[in-house]
């Protein structure tokens, strides 16, 4: 289908100030290490490492940086232990939000969370309170630069598996099953058709339509999760106001 693409409304264009930048290098180097020690340096046959070496590749992350996360969890000189947990919770305006974390305290996690929601116009919830308002599903973008014939496209990935694809002025948004996405990825691949990203990612059912005022705040939280070392993802049913 053509027209406008829902979940490119709703994600957000990533601060450019250093303290994100140096916070999203930190997470996704972690991200490489913990992939690497659990399923080896091959991202072939490891699906956690594939996905965050293309997170990487979409971050700008430096080849000399992610070599050295691979290095380290090849020689697992990092020794901490880290748990994976998913956080739920509402920020402004009534929207929801689930969030990635990856820490080594629990507990020091947790109250950093839970005061930057209070601070800026949220609150944490209790586990489960809006996973049921999201789906997993594999999201590929390719701008319309780099690829722009429509049906081509449709058809390519359609008979590779894929569920949906939408087009807004600037890309088209490929939607899959989480398991069908290395028959997307390989077709793309296959046809010479670059993606601006490839991931698995939790998308919303609806969106909430945010007010000037709590767009404003809405980015200061988003800003802060950003800036927290142990916050791995941020997914959110939100869309900002019109600038």
């Amino acid at each position: 289908m053509s027209g406008h693409s829902k979940w490119a409304n709703i994600k957000r264009k990533k601060g450019a100030n250093d303290a994100i930048r140096g916070a999203m290098t930190t997470k996704i180097s972690r991200e490489i290490t913990i992939a690497v020690k659990m399923g080896g340096a091959d991202p072939t046959g490891n699906m956690r490492l594939k996905l965050a070496l293309s997170k990487a590749r979409a971050n700008n992350i430096t080849k000399d940086n992610i070599n050295r996360a691979i290095q380290k969890g090849l020689g697992s000189s990092d020794n901490s232990n880290y748990e994976e947990i998913t956080y739920e919770g509402y920020g402004p305006g009534g929207s929801a939000l689930m969030l990635d974390i990856l820490t080594d305290n629990r507990n020091r996690t947790a109250a950093s969370i839970r005061h930057i929601f209070s601070k800026h116009g949220g609150n944490l919830g209790e586990t489960g309170c809006v996973g049921w308002m999201f789906k997993k599903k594999a999201v590929f973008v390719v701008d319309k630069e780099t690829f722009d014939d429509e049906d081509t496209l449709m058809e390519i990935v359609m008979e590779a598996g894929a569920e949906d694809m939408e087009a807004d002025d600037e890309s088209f948004e490929i939607t899959a099953a989480p398991e069908d996405f290395d028959a997307v990825e390989k077709v793309l691949a296959e046809k010479g058709i670059e993606t601006a990203s490839a991931e698995i990612t939790q998308v919303p059912d609806t969106t909430v339509k945010l007010s000037d005022k709590d767009t404003e705040k809405m980015q200061k939280l988003l800003d802060a999760l950003d800036e927290d070392d142990d916050v791995q993802n941020v997914y959110g049913n939100y869309e900002f106001a019109d600038e």
